[in-house]
């Protein structure tokens, strides 16, 4: 197990085409640049995931969020900033902005403002949103430690962020951010 206490370090491993596992607001999560298709087509295939699902994106802060609250109007550009008890990602119209392999079959992406201070803080080492899709392969219940993502993956991901999990009980929410449609709890 590569345990990383450094974002610095994270962050140039993610810049460099790595994949990282990341404590979130509950579980663990893996962790790319969204815009190296390489390490986002190797985050599907570690977890055994279709490219057309599409991945949640997580930013840091609300600047790393403007390219998405420029497409909408101010009261929704308002809701995706928002501080929410339960951690929540929103479904956001984009044809544009997040590539393709990241969107998935959809004309939207999932993303997400997180409250968690060490993500907020690789975000802000990185220099903007992350992939952000749960620790496990597909059918296996997502990692809540890291000795579990290092059984689940090992050798196959490049570092493990050596951070604690935040205190939500449940991965975030995903939700339509025009219609508030509930599509995970």
């Amino acid at each position: 197990m590569r345990l990383i206490t450094s974002v610095t370090q994270l962050a140039d491993i993610l810049r460099k085409g790595g994949v990282a596992a990341y404590p979130t607001e509950a579980v663990w999560g893996l962790g790319c640049d969204p815009d190296n298709h390489a390490a986002v087509t190797r985050i599907l295939t570690i977890k055994d995931r279709p490219e057309s699902k599409g991945l949640i994106l997580v930013a840091g802060n609300e600047q790393d969020l403007m390219p998405w609250r420029e497409t909408l109007d101010e009261v929704t550009a308002q809701r995706l900033i928002s501080i929410r008890q339960t951690p929540t990602s929103w479904v956001v119209p984009d044809t544009a902005i997040a590539p393709s392999w990241v969107r998935g079959e959809h004309d939207s992406v999932a993303i997400r403002l997180s409250q968690h201070e060490p993500v907020q803080q690789l975000c802000a080492a990185f220099g903007g949103v992350l992939v952000s899709t749960s620790a496990n392969p597909a059918g296996l219940p997502p990692a809540t430690s890291a000795e579990q993502v290092d059984a689940y993956f090992g050798d196959k991901i490049d570092a493990i962020f050596s951070a604690p999990l935040g205190g939500a009980s449940q991965p975030s929410q995903v939700r339509d951010i025009l219609t508030g449609t509930l599509f995970r709890a």
